[in-house]
Formats: structure tokens, C-alpha cells, sequence
């Protein structure tokens, strides 16, 4: 058992106050910023339904123009066949001249047809993005101003957690090093509880009893005992 002082214990004590201080602002702090990622995981979400109707709009957008463009090429075609027709000059010629017409009319009929169920989709798609937009907007209006009302209510929890960040270093000061690194690491095992108060051979940390002679080394200031079921540092304050 590493000896130490009543002074030490004292520090202790004082260091752990500070150290319960801040678990209890940091658990709040963690709260809040888990709020605020779920405000930023719905508009993320939400952002990527909407872009993805934006790159559908695109897309149908695309197609209809390579559709139109098709068409009037297609009716070039017809236009030049009809040309042709005027100036051949055996039957056969003409048969195959007017197969190629009635090929591309056939062509140009199916692409009509079909642009014009694409438009139907293009408008409606149209009619969901412009929609979409005005609800993105609304929510990332929304999203902000809960943002900003969530920080502002957490701005003190901060600034007392910055305070006591501050208290608790300059309290460390006054322990030494071997003993702050076992606070620090029986704070990080026990949820920032790391001393605990020893009554009637009884632990306050995990309400288990320590062995009698545990106790009373506790009551003498001048060892550092730690509980055998949870690990936490014991002190003992007189009644």
C-alpha cells in the first residue's frame, strides 16, 4: 500500500468533487450533442431523398432530350427518303426507298409515344423536386434554429465545465504524479467515481464489506487503501 498523507486524502476528496462535477456536465454535454446529430442525421437523410429525386429529374431530363434529338433525326431521315422518291428511277428503287419511310414513320411514332410517357414523368418528377426543395428548406431552417437554441442552453454547462476543467488541474498539482495516475485511471474504470467514502467497514462505492483491518488502515491517513471488490480508493471522514 503506497503511504500517503492526510493531506493527500483531503486532495482527494476535493479532486473528486471536482471530478463528479464534471461527469455529471459532461453526460449533459454528450446529451446535447447527440440531439444535435440526430437534428444533422434527419437532414442529412432527408438532404439525400431530395438529391437523389434531383439526379431521377436529371436523368429523365437527359433522356427526353436524347428522345427529341433521335426524332428529328429520324425525321431528317424521312424528309430525305420523301426527296429521293422524286427522282428514282426503277420500281425496286422506289419499294426500297419507301420501306425505308415507312420503317422510319414506324421509328418515329414509337420515340413520339414513348417521349410523351417520359414527359409525364419529367413533370411529375418535376412537381416531387420542387416540393421536396421547399421541405428541405424548411427543415434546414428548422434544424438550424434548434441547433442554435440547443447551444445556447448548453453554453453555461460549458463554461462551468471549463471552469472546473481548470479547478480540477490545479487541484492535481497538489498530488503526486503516481497518485494522480491512479486517480485518473480508477476515474476512467468506475465512471469518473474514483474515491469513495469507507463507513461502518462498508464501501459507498459498491456497498460491499472491506476486511476489518482494511477499515482500519483506512482510519490512520497514512496508506492508500482500495476497496477489494470495486478498486476505488477508500477514505474514512470522522463523523
Amino acid at each position: 500500500m503506497k503511504e500517503i498523507s492526510k493531506s493527500d486524502i483531503d486532495t482527494l476528496l476535493k479532486l473528486q468533487t471536482a471530478e463528479t462535477q464534471i461527469t455529471r456536465i459532461q453526460s449533459i454535454l454528450e446529451k446535447i450533442n447527440s440531439e444535435k446529430e440526430k437534428l444533422d442525421s434527419k437532414f442529412r437523410k432527408f438532404q439525400k431523398a431530395h438529391d437523389e429525386k434531383e439526379y431521377q429529374l436529371e436523368k429523365t431530363k437527359a433522356f427526353c432530350r436524347e428522345m427529341e434529338n433521335e426524332i428529328q433525326i429520324v425525321g431528317e431521315r424521312i424528309q430525305k427518303s420523301n426527296e429521293n422518291l422524286r427522282f428514282v428511277k426503277t420500281n425496286k428503287e422506289y419499294q426500297v426507298l419507301q420501306r425505308e419511310v415507312d420503317d422510319n414513320r414506324k421509328r418515329k411514332e414509337q420515340l413520339e409515344n414513348e417521349l410523351i410517357d417520359h414527359l409525364d414523368e419529367k413533370e411529375a418528377l418535376e412537381q416531387e423536386v420542387n416540393t421536396s426543395r421547399t421541405d428541405l428548406d424548411q427543415l434546414s431552417e428548422q434544424t438550424r434554429t434548434l441547433k442554435k437554441e440547443i447551444e445556447e442552453k448548453s453554453s453555461d454547462d460549458q463554461e462551468e465545465l471549463d471552469e472546473l476543467l481548470v479547478k480540477r488541474a490545479e487541484i492535481s498539482k497538489n498530488l503526486d504524479p503516481a497518485l494522480m495516475d491512479n486517480f485518473n485511471r480508477i476515474s476512467k474504470m468506475n465512471n469518473g467515481l474514483a474515491v469513495v467514502q469507507v463507513k461502518n467497514e462498508v464501501c459507498m462505492g459498491c456497498y460491499v464489506n472491506i476486511p476489518p483491518q482494511l477499515y482500519i488502515e483506512a482510519q490512520r491517513y497514512n496508506s492508500l487503501i482500495l476497496c477489494p471488490q470495486c478498486s476505488r480508493i477508500l477514505c474514512y471522514i470522522e463523523s
